[in-house]
């Protein structure tokens, strides 16, 4: 009878699972919290920052080589005024010349809409109005430009624009 008893035990330990005999035990997950809120604001405000960063840096790098093609733009406008003025122009150096203009004149205020808009952004994001300040004026000197290139006076708005470049260099230097 013994014997049968633990044929009995052996079979049935067998037959059902090690898992049905063993302590069980109610596992539960926690939340672990993956990072704190202040690292990700910082993280986000960092990352804000170097966008904001690379879109005046794209301004400065576009500003300076207009403002260097400009150079060459205006003597050549220039010559061909006084070729005007003297009556030696012909009807396609005219033309020509008004269509330079014209596309100085454009491309001007397209600098001004981009630099309007930049403000706008830095004044509207909370981790750019820091630095706000030192770009507030930018587009208003681009608009000064924009109206000394409507009066003919292309030499100016140049060197307007360089101040513009000069602003737009003390903004990226104080974000980094």
């Amino acid at each position: 009878m013994l014997k049968l008893i633990a044929i009995a035990v052996l079979t049935t330990m067998f037959v059902i699972p090690s898992s049905a005999l063993g302590q069980t035990r109610r596992r539960s997950t926690t939340k672990k919290p993956s990072t704190s809120s202040a690292t990700a604001t910082a993280q986000r405000a960092a990352q804000v920052r170097t966008q904001g960063a690379t879109r005046v840096a794209e301004q400065i790098k576009l500003l300076t080589r207009f403002t260097y093609l400009l150079g060459s733009i205006n003597s050549g406008i220039a010559a061909a005024d006084e070729d005007i003025r003297r009556n030696k122009a012909t009807p396609e150096q005219v033309q020509t010349n008004q269509q330079s203009k014209a596309r100085v004149r454009s491309s001007i205020q397209t600098f001004r809409e981009g630099l309007d808009k930049l403000e706008i952004d830095f004044r509207a994001t909370p981790e750019l109005q820091p630095y706000y300040i030192k770009l507030a004026g930018s587009a208003a000197g681009a608009a000064t430009a924009e109206e000394q290139a409507a009066g003919n006076q292309f030499d100016a708005a140049g060197r307007t624009l360089l101040n513009v470049i000069n602003r737009l260099t003390d903004v990226l230097l104080a974000m980094r």
